[in-house]
């Protein structure tokens, strides 16, 4: 029943050494790897159609100092009672695309400000740059005043 105990530990005295055993490989797995990528992929197909419902637009901020354009950016507004006006002249809402197509001169990439009164009605302003939006123009910006600090 005795065992003898070695300081050794049964490899002889022989430390970091294997004997009849394959060598470490050094190739990295990337199965782990491309099973993360899938999950991703499949998160953001998931998540892209909800990223674009509504109208894009880009919002200044309160704060912000004023724009520096080199060109005069085209102006849409929306009174209170629902006229809408391209620069200073009264158009209908099936004008206002026609009408920005044929003013534009840098084409799509044209920057429109869309103005609307706050008793303008949400659904004129939201009809206004659905129009606009749709017809391929990309920068869309709503004018607001900077708040007033007391």
């Amino acid at each position: 029943m005795g065992m003898s105990v070695g300081a050794g530990g049964g490899g002889g005295g022989r430390r970091g050494r294997r004997r009849g055993k394959k060598a470490l490989v050094s190739d990295i797995n990337v199965t782990p790897f491309v099973d993360v990528v899938l999950v991703l992929l499949i998160i953001f197909m998931v998540a892209a159609p909800m990223m674009t419902v509504g109208v894009p637009i880009d919002l200044p901020q309160t704060r912000a100092g004023a724009l520096n354009t080199e060109t005069q950016p085209i102006t849409v507004s929306v009174n209170p009672q629902g006229e809408i006006y391209l620069q200073e002249t009264v158009i209908g809402i099936d004008e206002v695309v026609p009408k920005l197509e044929a003013i534009a001169q840098t084409g799509y990439n044209e920057r429109i400000f869309v103005r609307a009164d706050t008793a303008a009605q949400y659904g004129t302003v939201m009809q206004v740059m659905a129009r606009i939006s749709a017809a391929g123009f990309t920068n869309i910006g709503l004018v607001t005043l900077q708040e007033q600090q007391n």
